[in-house]
């Protein structure tokens, strides 16, 4: 498992910038399987010959984005008022 994780982190620091790399380490820090999941994108993406060049912090936001648009949850809130003793007048 670690020795995985290791070779994560050296293809993904030959596939990002510097910049993209230590954006991509905040939001880690903050949503660790947003994060992890965005990691995932980019590197069946640079195996699918589809990243050409390293990926810039620009590149990585505009990722973000999508990534967001896609998993975004809607949530709803329903409020119910229950029947009150009073409520009967």
């Amino acid at each position: 498992m670690k020795r995985r994780d290791e070779q994560r982190q050296m293809m993904l620091s030959q596939i990002l910038t510097s910049e993209a790399r230590a954006r991509l380490a905040r939001i880690a820090l903050v949503k660790p399987e947003k994060a992890r999941g965005v990691e995932d994108v980019i590197l069946r993406a640079a195996q699918m010959g589809q990243i050409a060049e390293k990926v810039s912090e620009e590149r990585l936001i505009s990722l973000l984005e999508q990534f967001n648009t896609q998993t975004t949850k809607e949530t709803k809130v329903t409020i119910r008022r229950r029947p009150s003793v009073l409520d009967n007048e």
